[in-house]
């Protein structure tokens, strides 16, 4: 069983995205013992790479600030190491094809295996090319996470199916950012994967507020944040575990809430 499905167990859950190493890779450890700390649930964690394509100019930036500070892979694996000596929650990579392919894939996925990782996130990898990557995921214990979109319809059943860990549903067309509103029908989404799977569902992209955040959360199960915590870290450096960590419970107070 994969240990992804633990981040679900107690309800809806609360996923932050943060970058590694922005603006260092301590501040970054900080912040992720804070989110934990605070009600994070499931945590996903940035390997940055200088051709973010799905992300949006606020990620992007943490991307560029990131590797002009020095990141690397190798070292993104340290910080793991150091984080897993002592915190159990559940922690994916989101990463791009590019990262895996230039470090070796058989290499970077049986160090995710080493160091405790439970899974991946590849967003430009494109579902039909995933046998690439998904018999060495098969091979190290780690879930490739696959992602369905406002445009993937008459491919929403055949991603669902062959689903691992959690779905990451994506809530709007375009980059990774805050919006205002979220107008995609996500509720028939959801209702085509719950058709094919049980395996759990969290939606992400655009969510920024409490208000969003429950909204998602009713939807599905669980909401993903990473551009507001983004912004909050670029706003407070070396400051920011503790603003994200009150960030955090905010969020996880809102998409607990019965209705």
């Amino acid at each position: 069983m994969s240990k992804i499905s633990k981040a679900f167990e107690q309800g809806k859950a609360f996923i932050p995205f943060i970058t590694c190493g922005d603006p260092d890779l301590s501040t970054t450890e900080q912040i992720v013992r804070e989110a934990v700390r605070n009600g994070a649930d499931l945590i996903e964690l940035g390997i940055p790479f200088s051709d973010p394509t799905a992300e949006g100019p606020v990620i992007q930036g943490a991307n560029i600030r990131a590797l002009a500070g020095g990141v690397t892979t190798d070292r993104v694996f340290d910080l793991v190491r150091s984080l897993r000596k002592d915190i159990s929650t559940p922690m994916v990579f989101m990463t791009y094809a590019n990262v895996v392919f230039s470090y070796g894939a058989e290499e970077f996925l049986s160090t995710c295996q080493e160091i405790g990782m439970d899974g991946i996130i590849l967003p430009d990898l494109p579902f039909e090319e995933k046998d690439e990557f998904q018999p060495l995921c098969k091979k190290y214990g780690v879930d490739l996470i696959s992602l369905i979109a406002p445009t993937s319809h008459e491919r929403i059943a055949m991603i669902a199916k062959e689903a691992e860990g959690f779905l990451y549903i994506v809530s709007s067309l375009g980059v990774t950012g805050t919006r205002s509103e979220i107008t995609t029908d996500l509720a028939s989404i959801v209702q085509v994967v719950r058709q094919y799977t049980d395996i759990p569902c969290a939606i992400g992209f655009g969510i920024s507020t409490p208000e969003q955040a429950r909204s998602m959360a009713q939807l599905s199960d669980g909401a993903i944040v990473g551009s507001a915590i983004i912004k909050l870290i670029e706003q407070h450096g070396p400051d920011a575990p503790e603003a994200v960590g009150a960030y955090v419970r905010r969020m996880k107070q809102a998409i607990s809430v019965e209705i």
